[in-house]
């Protein structure tokens, strides 16, 4: 069996990250503008009391990156 690559895995953990923000923010009544995923994302990834992998980490800064504002 085949390995995913670091990109394939970083993509798909990105993929993951802001699929849960999308699902909570329409729970909550929101409308899931990039702006406000991205500022989301950066309380998340603010919060330090939670442990996270690298992978996710990375996934978390990569996406307010990829929606245009810097980690």
């Amino acid at each position: 069996m085949m390995s995913k690559s670091k990109d394939v895995e970083l993509y798909e953990e990105m993929c993951r990250v802001v699929g849960k923000v999308v699902l909570e923010m329409r729970d909550l009544g929101q409308e899931p503008k990039h702006i406000v995923i991205a500022g989301v994302v950066r309380t998340m990834l603010a919060n330090q009391r939670i442990k996270r992998s690298e992978l996710t980490q990375a996934a978390m800064e990569e996406v307010i990156r990829a929606l245009g504002y810097e980690a």
